[in-house]
């Protein structure tokens, strides 16, 4: 049984039918315009054909027609949508002609749409087209592009002399759109509320037009939450609302995008698709190369040197033209920190001003202090402009037609996380500049090595559905009765003065002027290697790279510290640095002390020189930051309890777990009834299937006698050795006597107990949910006992805290429920195998109960509390 469907994105295309009526349609007149319109650009003239085949061949009164037509004879749509209804239930827009044409970035898509409006006019089918665009800057482009279009002497020539419109006019919204006229307008206009004619020249009469939507992902992505962050895209959110009004009532639409996915679904209602490997492969666009592997750390100044070195190496490579480098950041706060570490960078390594390096470097988000950098978007290219580095947010450049990136670094994950962002991302440096069209260029992806399996995905046109199985206390079944309730406590938070213990106030270095203070060798050079994919060939390149540390020298160190001294509050004094000397704040130690002890830290482990890394430099200000402050009171926050919450388990969420997970290290434990829980009939036959296929390993699922599986659960996933165990007793006849029901809790968010603990000198409050909760009836009580399970002699400072937390935690509980007479008390242990049996035991003869038993893990981990 295989773990997941795969499907092709190509499998997936509602295809138009090429047997059609030429007495209604005879695209056979146009061969000669698609000729001068598109070159020896194949795709381009397909893309217009079957555009014009949709709308205009009588075959489609809407797109579900189309889906129908594909659905009966394409068995990949079948099986990814069992019932065509699924399928219609998709669709952004319905009952009208509305399709999506699919054009990788960088192949000439306003072709497609230019092509398609003229023909339509030439027809009468529509006597006017709208093109909608998300920006001002794609719409400027449009426009430009369009204008020379339509006065090209040879299209014009090309077009049959029995068009009904054949010199169509390119105008904006800002006049009345009248017949014969291609209004070219961005999304904002339509509900600015001024200088816009769309309202006065669409109303009630949009069946005689032809709206066309450019990156029409905006549309649909956009009520998925993903927002476009220009100025110009607020109003996007309604730009479906407009599109379906029943004030315009439009019959004929379609959109062009070359990132057609909803997050990483893709559309649904594609009829042509160029996709990004046909591109590449039939060299149209640049290749890409992206980073497979990487040995280095995610540290700015190392991934800094990088990039730098990538620059250099594409300036040296395409030196006909100026190579740019673009960095992608998620927002506008992350692309100005970023636009200062760059410039700051770029000013030590260039070793020049902070002027000549900021003109060098553009920044260009929709931030009004910005506002001025777009326009210089337009110049970039040009081979005397100084800009080599471009600081932008994602989505934001669309538009820009610009042909000399040859790096593109996605600078945060956000920018990578799904096929949308990443089609985008890559989207930026896709085209060729003249000066290269012979030959074929390659953009370089400056990637977290742990993404590049998303870009393969992408470029592979291949779309998993990974098969999953549903963990569920949500369905109608005898099992139900296993639900119980079990209670929580809510905490009060106040502040505390406390005040600080008396200490030795003497800092002693004596240790550190023998032995020197802990730091690690360090090379002059760090090297780091970094392999390359291509996607043309899939062939792998190491490139290796020299960096540099980040560095401080002994005198900036000495010289922070000196400060610390001076402007801390501390008391007590300082010695043991090679004198008889005691220092104290009105006495400080001699600056060439402190030297003197860091050069000699720095010459035990083989440091020459007198500059250190960054990790030793901050070892070197750890040694001197633990002077004792004066003694004062401290606040602490400090939690009362407060009230009791109740939780019953029917109100649990689902846990899906995917199949290849299970066999990797999972088992699922399932009874005879699992046909009649599970949640739907996918669900039943994904499960059935999964117990009943031999080759997976024996351990993947457990069978289980319903009557002896007291829990509400329909499943039950463990994932390690020590919870599989622990369940396994829990389901064995002997114990599941004393036993009246149970429940396995989910990883977070079901029952959560907060503990604190101190984390790199900080100390943090986190929660942690236990992992099994267990109903038993003794001596007319009910007792609900709350396991967590480790693995033997895990006896780490997490676990201590959480153990101490939660014994407070149900203690504080227990007293509660009594306060309110809740005939329910509360018994918690920590578990490992080691002590399974001892524990099965203690509950069967009642010793549990009373507080009789307590295991190996629980005396390890009291001996660490203070």
């Amino acid at each position: 049984m295989k773990d997941k469907h795969t499907y092709q994105q190509k499998d997936l295309i509602l295809n138009v039918n090429s047997s059609y009526d030429p007495q209604k349609l005879n695209l056979d007149d146009w061969s000669a315009y698609l000729d001068v319109l598109c070159g020896n650009r194949e795709y381009q003239k397909e893309a217009i054909k079957a555009a014009i085949i949709f709308l205009a061949s009588g075959l489609y009164e809407s797109t579900e027609d189309l889906a129908k037509e594909n659905y009966n004879k394409n068995m990949h749509l079948q099986q990814k949508y069992p019932r065509i209804e699924q399928l219609f239930n998709k669709f952004q827009i319905r009952n009208k002609l509305h399709a999506n044409i699919d054009l990788a970035t960088g192949t000439g898509k306003s072709y497609v749409i230019y092509g398609i409006a003229q023909i339509m006019l030439a027809l009468g089918l529509v006597k006017r087209v709208l093109v909608l665009c998300p920006s001002l800057t794609i719409e400027k482009g449009l426009t430009e592009k369009f204008k020379l279009l339509a006065s090209d002497t040879d299209l014009r020539n090309a077009i049959p002399k029995n068009a009904v419109i054949s010199n169509p006019s390119i105008i904006d919204a800002n006049r009345t759109i009248s017949e014969g006229d291609i209004c070219v307008e961005n999304i904002h206009a339509v509900y600015s509320g001024t200088g816009s004619s769309i309202d006065d020249s669409f109303r009630l009469g949009g069946e005689d037009t032809l709206v066309l939507n450019d990156e029409s992902h905006h549309i649909y992505n956009e009520l998925q939450g993903i927002s476009l962050r220009s100025t110009e895209g607020q109003n996007i959110k309604k730009w479906k609302e407009f599109l379906i009004s029943k004030n315009y009532n439009f019959k004929y639409i379609l959109g062009f995008t070359g990132t057609a996915y909803i997050d990483n679904e893709y559309f649904v209602d594609v009829i042509y698709r160029y996709s990004l490997r046909q591109a590449i492969d039939d060299r149209v666009v640049k290749t890409i190369s992206y980073v497979a592997e990487d040995q280095g750390t995610n540290k700015d100044y190392e991934k800094f040197q990088k990039i730098y070195a990538n620059h250099l190496e594409n300036k040296k490579t395409y030196s006909k033209i100026k190579p740019l480098t673009i960095m992608i950041t998620k927002d506008i706060e992350a692309a100005d920190e970023l636009y200062k570490k760059l410039c700051d960078f770029l000013i030590e390594w260039e070793n020049l001003s902070e002027n000549f390096v900021k003109d060098k470097v553009l920044i260009v988000t929709s931030h009004s202090n910005h506002a001025a950098n777009i326009p210089k978007l337009d110049y970039v290219d040009d081979f005397n402009n100084p800009i080599e580095w471009i600081i932008s947010v994602s989505m934001l450049t669309e538009g820009w037609d610009v042909k000399n990136v040859f790096q593109i670094v996605p600078w945060e994950d956000r920018a990578f996380n799904s096929k949308l962002l990443i089609a985008q991302v890559l989207g930026r440096g896709l085209r060729i500049p003249n000066e290269y069209l012979g030959v074929h260029p390659t953009v370089t992806i400056s990637n977290h090595a742990n993404w590049s399996k998303n870009i393969k995905y992408l470029v592979d046109e291949v779309l998993e559905i990974e098969k999953r199985i549903t963990s569920s206390v949500k369905y109608i079944g005898e099992r139900n009765k296993y639900n119980f309730t079990i209670y929580n406590l809510l905490y009060l938070r106040e502040e505390k003065e406390v005040e600080h213990p008396e200490k030795d106030k003497n800092m002693d270095y004596s240790k550190s002027w023998r032995e020197g203070i802990n730091l690690e060798s360090q090379a002059a050079h760090i090297k780091r290697e970094v392999i390359y994919e291509s996607f043309s060939t899939g062939y792998l390149t190491q490139r290796e790279y020299q960096l540099k540390y980040e560095i401080s020298s002994v005198d900036e160190i000495v010289g922070r510290i000196m400060n610390g001294f001076r402007t801390r509050e501390w008391e007590g004094g300082i010695l043991g640095l090679g004198d008889n000397e005691i220092y104290d704040k009105d006495n400080l130690p001699p600056q060439e002390k402190i030297k003197e002890l860091i050069i000699k830290s720095m010459r035990k482990v083989g440091i020459e020189g007198e500059n250190l890394s960054n990790e030793n430099t901050q070892r070197v200000l750890r040694a001197f930051s633990t002077l004792i402050r004066k003694s004062s009171k401290t606040v602490i926050p400090e939690i009362k309890p407060d009230n009791i919450i109740e939780i019953n388990t029917e109100n649990m969420p689902d846990e899906s777990l995917g199949l290849s997970s299970l066999r990797r290290s999972g088992t699922v434990f399932y009874s005879d009834d699992y046909s009649e829980v599970a949640i739907n009939d996918e669900q039943k036959d994904i499960f059935g299937k999964f117990i009943n296929d031999d080759e997976n390993p024996k351990r993947t699922s457990h069978h289980v006698n319903k009557y002896t599986f007291k829990t509400p659960l329909n499943f039950v996933f463990t994932s390690e050795s020590p919870e599989n165990l622990f369940t396994k007793e829990l389901i064995k006849n002997e114990n599941a006597k004393f036993i009246s029901k149970w429940i396995k809790s989910r990883d977070r968010g079901f029952y959560q107990i907060e503990y604190s603990i101190r984390i790199s000198n900080h100390q943090k409050n986190l929660n942690f949910n236990p992992d099994y909760f267990i109903l038993c009836e003794y001596n007319d009580t009910e007792y609900i006992i709350v396991v967590e399970i480790k693995s033997d002699k895990d006896n780490s400072d997490e676990n201590k805290a959480k153990y101490k937390y939660a014994l407070d935690h149900f203690k504080k509980l227990n007293v509660k429920l009594e306060e309110v007479n809740i005939n329910q008390k509360y018994i918690f242990h920590f578990l490992s195998p080691s002590n399974y049996q001892t524990f099965f035991e203690y509950l069967s003869d009642g010793r549990l109960f009373n507080g009789e038993f307590k295991s190996e893990l629980e005396i390890l981990l009291e001996n660490g509390q203070k």
